[in-house]
């Protein structure tokens, strides 16, 4: 690693040299605005030696050659520890910033335009790394089009891509990094190359899911498609329906029967403010219809609240934005079922008896989401991407994304240990009934867990291929902590 006290400060120096005012320093607005719009408090609350706010991607390829090169008159040529942010929606400490270090905030690559090519009715979309979905979809609503994109309007387009992404449109289109036609890159020597079927196809299908481990990502291209309004929003029920939500749960997750525009999030969660558990729907159908009847099961249940609306994607992404806002203190874990009824149980049995350990931290938001992932997603495009999951024989899975929210910095080693605790509960009592898949999906994940290891060693291997040709000094592995990284 290098040093973060004098090798930062001279990088920092050499990169205001070259790049004037897009290097902000401690104290300056824009390198205090950057901070605070991190989505989680402990990000914000990293202190990087100086910021790169990249415009274009010409600024990010002279960042990286600075970054990388030899600053010391004497020595092995070290470079200093940097970090990349897209939309710093991540909220572990040093996703996506770095104590010390260069944070390069591709914030301002926010470009985004439709290009016409062939014959295709429909356009591909243009997009800056460091540009939100919220943004995008404002952009398409307009032309009556969409992508399969994110369901968050604050987060970054780039990592969540990159993570494999998942959208309410994913059945019918797969990851959000299936949609993927083309990236444009700078490589770990400032060179600027695209990955697309017909250049560099081998980086195309390991940025699908592999994350910052081969460059920096500045543009995406996705296939867009004719989309109109929906039909979409949050209940909010009793928790005596979880038996109820069990089933339907289940029931919808058929693989068999599953509905391609159909999308359900539910979500078992404990307020230490109101001493109270709560079930939330999250469903969205992505015709509009009202109250389809995929969902009849579920709408049938006494509710406390519903948004349930025909809108179009904006609103929808900016209301789930809203429900999770930026200011608080954030951690995420996962980990990936097989879907029936007996792992479902056992899942929000674990989690109700994890309330206990935390009750103690008085405004903590307790949470099990359980995100479903029928084939008709995650098996559509499987052999091209990394995610490791061409070989599940048509079962449907589901992703459980265990989130905390609370104040206090106090807390946070109680929140961890919990997280630790629930997941492992998880894992034996799913695994006792033959029902844990090794997937986990990286942009839920914990710092603590191995991700791309659950991408299975066929997939992992051929990473390690693709990173020796396009990364052959590792500099996105020494030099860049942040993230995930390939195992050696």
């Amino acid at each position: 690693m290098a040093n973060l006290t004098s090798g930062a400060n001279i990088c920092c120096l050499v990169l205001s040299l070259a790049l004037g005012n897009k290097i902000s320093f401690p104290g300056h607005p824009t390198y205090t605005g950057a901070l605070s719009s991190y989505f989680s408090l402990q990000e914000a609350a990293i202190h990087p030696a100086c910021i790169v706010s990249a415009h274009t991607t010409e600024d990010v390829s002279v960042a990286v050659k600075i970054l990388t090169a030899d600053h010391t008159p004497t020595g092995p040529s070290v470079g200093c520890d940097f970090a990349v942010r897209s939309g710093g929606h991540a909220s572990f400490v040093g996703a996506a910033n770095i104590e010390g270090g260069v944070t390069v905030d591709l914030s301002g690559l926010s470009e985004i335009t439709v290009l016409y090519r062939g014959l295709s009715p429909t356009p591909i979309l243009s997009v800056g790394a460091g540009s939100t979905w919220g943004a995008v979809y404002a952009y398409l609503d307009k032309l009556c089009l969409s992508v399969s994109g994110g369901r968050a309007a604050g987060v970054g387009v780039g990592g969540l891509t990159l993570g494999g992404g998942i959208s309410y449109f994913g059945p019918r289109f797969g990851w959000t990094c299936d949609s993927v036609t083309n990236l444009e890159v700078v490589l770990a020597n400032g060179t600027i190359v695209n990955a697309n079927i017909d250049e560099n196809p081998d980086l195309l299908w390991a940025l699908r899911g592999g994350t910052n481990n081969f460059g920096i990502v500045t543009r995406v291209e996705l296939k867009s498609f004719s989309q109109g309004d929906l039909w979409g929003g949050q209940v909010t029920r009793p928790f005596d329906t979880v038996n109820e939500q069990i089933l339907a749960l289940a029931a919808f997750n058929d693989p068999v029967n599953y509905d391609e525009f159909a999308s359900l999030i539910t979500t078992f969660a404990y307020s230490g403010t109101q001493g109270l558990q709560i079930v939330v729907n999250d469903m969205q159908y992505t015709k509009p219809l009202a109250n389809p009847l995929v969902f009849q099961n579920i709408t049938s249940m006494p509710a406390y609240s519903s948004s349930q609306r025909i809108t179009n994607m904006s609103d929808l992404a900016a209301e789930t934005e809203a429900n999770d806002p930026n200011g608080s203190r954030q951690a995420s874990a996962t980990l990936t079922i097989i879907s029936s009824v007996a792992a479902i149980n056992a899942t929000v049995q674990a989690w109700n008896a994890s309330i206990s350990s935390i009750r103690a931290i008085p405004d903590i938001v307790w949470s099990v989401g359980m995100d479903p992932l029928p084939p008709q997603l995650y098996a559509r495009h499987a052999s091209d991407n990394a995610l490791g999951l061409a070989n599940r024989e048509g079962r449907s899975l589901i992703i459980i994304n265990l989130t905390a929210m609370w104040s206090r910095a106090a807390d946070d080693s109680a929140v961890d240990q919990a997280a630790r605790a629930l997941i492992a509960a998880i894992e034996r009592d799913v695994s006792d009934l033959g029902a844990l898949d090794p997937f986990i999906y990286i942009n839920y994940a914990a710092p603590w867990q191995k991700p791309i290891e659950g991408y299975g060693e066929s997939s992992v291997e051929r990473l390690r291929r693709t990173q020796r040709l396009y990364d052959p000094q590792q500099v996105f592995t020494r030099l860049v902590p942040g993230g995930f990284k390939i195992p050696g």
